[in-house]
C-alpha cells in the first residue's frame, strides 16, 4: 500500500497532536507520531524504520557530511540564554529589575501592556523575540501575578504575526525571496517583490486581528477559556505556574541570589545581546552579499535576506553571557556558585531542547510522507474563484497545524496559490498570497509541535502544553475573523470589504466575550484588594 502522498499520511502528525491534547505529555506523544511515520514510511519494517529515525536524529547535527550550523547553533543560544538567564538571576539582577519595575509598572494592565510594546520592538526574528522578550517581562509579570502562559500567549502573538508582516525581519526577507522567484516565473514585471510584501500587508487578515486581540486582551485583561483559570491562580495564589509542572520546565532548582543586585545587572546584558545579536546579523548578512555568484546591491533587504540568524543569534548569545558574568563578578559569590548557575541555566533548557528535536524528527518524518503535498493537492483549480483565498487559508492553516512548520508551509503553498491565481484571474495574486501567509501563521500558532510554540513556552518559562491550551481560543477567534475576511474579499473582489467584513465580526465577537467573562474578570483591583 501506498503511504506516502496520500491520506495516511496525516496519520503521524493527527495521532502525535490527538495524544498531546489527550496525555498532555508531549515527548511521549512526538515519539508516538515519529515511530508510526516511520513505520509508515518503511512498510512497517522494524529495522528499517530504526535506522530510519537514527537517521533523521543524526541528521539534526550532521548533514552531508557537515555540521548542520541552522539546527546546532539554534540548540547551542537556547543553552547560552540558559546559562545567560541563570547568572543573571544569581546576581540578583531579575530580582532588582522586578522590584524597579513594579514601583513604575504599577497595576497588572500595564505590564502585560508593556510586554506586548517588547514583543513589537524586537521584530527581527522570531525566535529571537520570544526569548529575549521573554527574559525581561518575566520578572515584571511575575510580580504582578500573570501567569507564565498568559506571559507565552504574549511572546506567541508578537512574535510570527508581527515578523510575517515586517519586511525587516528574518520572514520578511525570505518571503520577498519567494515572492521574487514567482514573480520572475510567470513575468510580473508590474511590480517588485518589495512593493508586493508591503501591499498585502493589509491582506494579512490574520496577522493584523491576531495583533490587535492582543492589545485588546492586555488592556481590558479579557481571559476565557483554559486561560482564565490560569489567571485567576496565579491572582489567588501568586503561583504563576501550577506547583507540579515547576520542575518539568526548570524552575524546581534554586540557588542563593546575591542580594546586591541591581537593575543594570538585567538590562545591561539584555541590551548588549540585543545589539550585539543585531549587529551580527547586518554583519553575516553584508558577507553573505558579498560572497553572492551574482553582483546584487548591499541594501537593508538584501542584508536580511542573506543573513545568518542562527550565528548570529549564538555570537549575540556569547556576548551577553559574558557580560551576564561580568556583572556578576563583583557580587564575589565565588566560581563554585558560578558554575551552579551555569549548570542551572543549562538543565532549565533541557526540556526544550529535548522537545524541540523531538519536534524536528516529526517534521522530517512529514516531510518525507509528503503530508503537505497531499494537503496542497487537495487544492481544486476549477473551484469557484470567489472561494479561494478562504480555501487556501483554510488549507495553509492545516498544512502549518499538521506539520509544525508555518516557513515549510509558504514554500509549498505560495507556489501554488500563484499558479492558480496566474492561470485564472492574475489579480486574486496578492490577495491569494496573503492568505496563505496568514493560514500558515495560524497553522503554526495552534501547532504542538511548531518550534515557535515550543520557544514562546521556553522564553516565558511556561509548561509548553498549558501555552498550547490557553493560546488555542485566542487563536481561533482571530482565525474565524478572518475566514469571514477573506470570504468576503473573494466574493467582493475588494480588500476593504474584506476588512471591513472582519472588523464588523471581530466587534461582535469581543462584545460575546466581554459579556460572557465580564461577572468575573480579573482587574488590578482584585489584586489590591
Amino acid at each position: 500500500m501506498e503511504f506516502e502522498n496520500s491520506i495516511y499520511s496525516l496519520i503521524p502528525p493527527l495521532l502525535a497532536i490527538l495524544m498531546v491534547v489527550l496525555t498532555r505529555r508531549v515527548l511521549v506523544s512526538l515519539g508516538a507520531g515519529i515511530l508510526a511515520g516511520a513505520l509508515l514510511l518503511h512498510d512497517f519494517n522494524i529495522v528499517a524504520t530504526l535506522k530510519e529515525i537514527g537517521t533523521i536524529v543524526k541528521g539534526h547535527f550532521i548533514s552531508d557530511g557537515a555540521l548542520n550550523e541552522w539546527n546546532v547553533y539554534i540548540l547551542l543560544f537556547l543553552l547560552i540564554l540558559g546559562m545567560m538567564t541563570s547568572i543573571i538571576s544569581l546576581a540578583g539582577g531579575s530580582r532588582a529589575f522586578g522590584e524597579w519595575a513594579i514601583s513604575r509598572v504599577k497595576t497588572r494592565r500595564g505590564a502585560q501592556l508593556l510586554t506586548v510594546v517588547f514583543g513589537l520592538v524586537i521584530f527581527i526574528d522570531d525566535y529571537f523575540n520570544s526569548l529575549a522578550v521573554g527574559n525581561v517581562s518575566r520578572p515584571i509579570t511575575d510580580r504582578h501575578r500573570i501567569s507564565r502562559a498568559k506571559l507565552a500567549y504574549y511572546l506567541d502573538s508578537t512574535a510570527a504575526p508581527v515578523c510575517v508582516i515586517s519586511p525587516v525581519s528574518s520572514w520578511g526577507a525570505y518571503i520577498i525571496g519567494i515572492i521574487g522567484t514567482i514573480f520572475a516565473t510567470h513575468e510580473i514585471t508590474n511590480m517588485s517583490a518589495f512593493s508586493a510584501f508591503i501591499q498585502m500587508i493589509p491582506m494579512n487578515f490574520y496577522a493584523v486581528f491576531a495583533l490587535i486581540l492582543v492589545f485588546i486582551v492586555a488592556y481590558f485583561q479579557l481571559d476565557f477559556g483554559p486561560m482564565k483559570k490560569h489567571e485567576e491562580t496565579a491572582l489567588a495564589t501568586g503561583e504563576v505556574i501550577a506547583p507540579d509542572k515547576k520542575a518539568a520546565i526548570g524552575e524546581g532548582i534554586k540557588l542563593e541570589e546575591s542580594d546586591k543586585g541591581k537593575v543594570g545587572d538585567l538590562v545591561w546584558p539584555i541590551v548588549i545581546l540585543i545589539v550585539s545579536t543585531v549587529g551580527f546579523m547586518i554583519y553575516t548578512g553584508i558577507q553573505n552579499v558579498k560572497g553572492l555568484e551574482e553582483p546584487t546591491a548591499i541594501t537593508l533587504l538584501s542584508i536580511f535576506e542573506n543573513t545568518d540568524v542562527p550565528k548570529s543569534l549564538v555570537y549575540g548569545g556569547l556576548f551577553g553571557l559574558a557580560s551576564a558574568i561580568l556583572f556578576f563578578l563583583p557580587k564575589k559569590m565565588g566560581a563554585v556558585s558560578l558554575g551552579k548557575g551555569l549548570g542551572r541555566g543549562i538543565q532549565s533548557m533541557i526540556g526544550a531542547v529535548t522537545i524541540l528535536l523531538f519536534a524536528w524528527t516529526i517534521i522530517s518524518i512529514i516531510d518525507s510522507l509528503g503530508t503537505g503535498t497531499y494537503l496542497a493537492g487537495l487544492v481544486d483549480q476549477h473551484m469557484n474563484l470567489a472561494y479561494l483565498p478562504f480555501v487556501l487559508f483554510v488549507l495553509s492553516g492545516l498544512m502549518a497545524f499538521a506539520t509544525g512548520t508555518s516557513w515549510g508551509t509558504f514554500g509549498v503553498m505560495l507556489p501554488i496559490a500563484a499558479e492558480i491565481s496566474a492561470s485564472t484571474n492574475i489579480e486574486l495574486m496578492l490577495p491569494v498570497l496573503a492568505a496563505v501567509l496568514a493560514g500558515s501563521v495560524f497553522g503554526d500558532h495552534c501547532s504542538p509541535i511548531s518550534d515557535t510554540t515550543i520557544l514562546s513556552s521556553t522564553g516565558a518559562g511556561s509548561h509548553h502544553i498549558d501555552h498550547v491550551m490557553t493560546q488555542l481560543p485566542y487563536s481561533l477567534v482571530a482565525a474565524g475573523v478572518s475566514a469571514v475576511g477573506y470570504l468576503a474579499l473573494g466574493l467582493t473582489e475588494s480588500v476593504w470589504m474584506g476588512l471591513l467584513s472582519s472588523a464588523v465580526i471581530f466587534i461582535l465577537a469581543l462584545f460575546i466575550i466581554k459579556k460572557a467573562t465580564s461577572k468575573n474578570s480579573i482587574s488590578d483591583q482584585s489584586l489590591k484588594a
